[in-house]
């Protein structure tokens, strides 16, 4: 199997979709979430079943890949390869290295290493293209997840050879900082899909990302 990921999306935002179980609200609402220019989009949907998430991902993978944004799907290896996706692994998500086997050398995999940089490394050592930290901050998806601290994320930079994302109770305001101390990309899930105003957050991030990276791109 080969996904069509030949080279790593640029910085910016990880967008990652919330639990909607209604197809047309979900895709409602990641069509105004596209705005912020996301350079990565993660489906991941723990209210549906796996007949549920792909009928989900046949309408949205078109969408995201119209915005110009590389798709990952949430723990599902099968799913990523059906919709040749690249994946993002936790910890009880399965093997790295049999994943990099099933979807090829191309393809864009993430690991959750949560506040633990010797398993980033260990992740790397399997095959992963990225690392993710966190919960950065305080986060309503996962509330009681344990915290990564600023300087687990310089120390990351520092040693770390691959695109770094960060994840939990990340938003706009926050945003400087996670670039500052070595985020390659920010993963947000609230502070777009439950923004009162999500439009105008979404236009904010844009305008954010226009600031801070200018015309760097989609690709690295």
């Amino acid at each position: 199997m080969q996904t069509r990921f030949s080279r790593l999306p640029g910085r910016g935002l990880y967008l990652i979709t919330p639990d909607e179980p209604d197809d047309d609200v979900l895709l409602a609402r990641l069509r105004t979430a596209l705005l912020a220019g996301p350079v990565l989009v993660q489906y991941r949907n723990k209210a549906l079943d796996d007949v549920g998430r792909a009928r989900q991902l046949e309408r949205l993978a078109p969408l995201v890949r119209a915005a110009g944004a590389a798709l990952v799907v949430n723990d599902d290896v099968e799913l990523a390869a059906r919709f040749e996706a690249g994946v993002h692994l936790g910890r009880e998500d399965g093997s790295i290295a049999r994943a990099r086997e099933r979807l090829g050398p191309r393809a864009l995999i993430g690991a959750s290493c949560y506040a633990d940089l010797e398993r980033a490394k260990a992740a790397l050592a399997e095959g992963a293209s990225y690392v993710a930290f966190g919960a950065m901050y305080p986060s309503p998806t996962k509330p009681h997840a344990a915290r990564a601290s600023l300087e687990l994320l310089r120390r990351a930079r520092a040693e770390l050879p691959v695109p770094i994302a960060v994840i939990g109770g990340i938003t706009l305001e926050r945003a400087d900082e996670l670039v500052a101390a070595g985020a390659d990309w920010l993963a947000v899930i609230s502070d777009l899909f439950a923004a009162p105003d999500p439009l105008e957050r979404a236009l904010a991030w844009a305008a954010w990302h226009n600031r801070v990276f200018g015309t760097e791109g989609k690709k690295r």
